[in-house]
């Protein structure tokens, strides 16, 4: 029987992702070695087996038979996409629109709006030009009769999701003027109409998470977090942080498309609506200056990884309570959100909780997602250290990454992702700020930061 090339593309991907996986684990004990070490050389040798594959034929496929007929999320799928990688369009599926119950003819309306502006900017980046017009035809029609989205909400938050409604309708009518004369294809005209298109499918993108966002319960908060965790700060809303990295070297720079730069910039999101514990408690160390002049301790192309506050080497494991190093460390518990639930869950995965293809209301599907790194075998290890992962969706498949179900996924990179690439171990976090968030870690009242 002749060698099956499908078969072996696929057995190298989830080789990849088991290593992946399996080299995120934190050391806990003290005197243990960081198996990032060990698991190195592996990630090396079946990334590049991985590589050697998919050079043979078609792009990697690491779906196991059983995921084959998982009925996909909101999450993992966009318009006109496979998988969805995009960071904005995920915080979007991940708002608890009218509540964990919510009203679902109200989220299903705004989705489908969501859906067809976002559908937008998939078919401009593949120059479809006439799909891109009849995806704004799309959400305009939809937009005919904003009441459905708008009913049941209270008043003022009534009027306010009214009034955003008309700015988003407004808003998509310079798209459908820029792409009704775009020029021949490949010429300036074209490169110029597409800017400006972009430019406007992003403030229409920008008007439906504003919409989105009011309709999420004000005060929506979860109450079944263990009572042995209550003393970990919470995040009931959502926060943007702004993390800024300078080389390890003092003349060294970061490489971005051949541009240099003195400093690497990037802004996250922290979601607390899927994890309040997971997110109020980085947020609370930022907050303290906890990350300020750390250095990067991993960055091998999967992830970018710190927050081992003495280094992989030193006794130090985590945040000591009450900031005192020589206390044990705070811990926060694996907090997963998964989709279809009314609550987070805690203290197991979903594999332990016989959920093993549940998908997660945020998934590890987008460059620069941000999750908790924890001992291998204690669930509710986590305190300091966490990862940026560097998605690739061949290597790290929507919901079967390995990554999903086990580790907390708080937020995602929104700007700026692409200096992760030019990361190196050792380069230092010059600083970590909060920029918006409510309280008490800021003032900010609004839903989206």
């Amino acid at each position: 029987m002749g060698f099956n090339y499908a078969i072996a593309r696929r057995a190298a991907t989830i080789l990849v992702a088991l290593a992946t996986a399996a080299a995120l684990k934190v050391p806990h004990a003290p005197t243990a070695q960081p198996r990032r070490n060990a698991a190195a050389p592996l990630l090396k040798r079946v990334a590049s087996a991985a590589v050697a594959f998919s050079a043979l034929g078609a792009p990697l496929v690491a779906l196991p038979e059983a995921a084959l007929a998982a009925k996909p999320s909101d999450a993992a799928t966009s318009a006109g996409s496979r998988v969805n990688k995009d960071p904005e369009s995920l915080l979007r599926n991940g708002l608890p629109i009218g509540g964990a119950i919510g009203s679902a003819t109200k989220k299903a309306e705004a989705r489908k709006v969501q859906q067809a502006v976002e559908a937008i900017k998939d078919d401009l980046r593949a120059k479809r030009i006439r799909a891109a017009g009849s995806d704004v035809v799309k959400a305009q029609t939809l937009l005919g009769d904003g009441s459905k989205i708008a009913a049941g909400a209270p008043g003022p938050v009534k009027e306010e999701v009214e009034a955003l409604l008309g700015e988003l309708k407004a808003a998509l009518d310079p798209i459908a003027a820029i792409l009704a004369d775009t020029g021949a294809a490949g010429s300036p005209q074209e490169r110029d109409s597409l800017d400006k298109a972009f430019a406007a499918q992003a403030t229409a993108a920008d008007l439906v998470s504003k919409v989105e966002a009011r309709l999420v319960p004000a005060g929506l908060k979860y109450a079944n977090a263990p009572p042995e965790f209550k003393n970990v700060p919470r995040l009931d809303g959502r926060a943007r942080v702004e993390w800024t990295m300078v080389k390890k070297d003092k003349d060294g720079t970061f490489a971005v498309d051949g541009i240099l730069y003195k400093e690497a910039k990037m802004e996250m999101i922290l979601d607390g609506y899927t994890t309040p514990l997971t997110s109020g408690n980085f947020l609370d160390l930022v907050s303290k200056g906890f990350y300020n002049g750390m250095a990067i301790q991993r960055a091998d192309g999967f992830v970018v990884q710190t927050g081992d506050p003495d280094g992989p080497d030193g006794p130090l494991i985590g945040y000591g309570q009450d900031g005192d190093p020589k206390k044990e460390p705070r811990r926060v518990p694996l907090e997963l959100f998964v989709d279809g639930d009314k609550a987070p869950t805690y203290g197991e995965t979903t594999e332990d909780g016989q959920r093993g293809s549940a998908q997660t209301v945020l998934p590890f599907q987008a460059y620069g997602a941000l999750g908790m790194a924890r001992d291998e075998y204690e669930a509710d290890s986590a305190s300091s250290q966490f990862f940026f992962l560097l998605f690739d969706s061949d290597l790290t498949p929507a919901g079967k990454n390995l990554l999903d179900g086990r580790y907390s996924c708080f937020g995602y990179t929104i700007a700026g992702s692409d200096f992760l690439g030019a990361v190196e171990e050792g380069d230092i976090i010059k600083s970590v700020k909060i920029l918006k968030a409510p309280p008490p870690f800021g003032d900010y009242k609004g839903l989206d930061p």
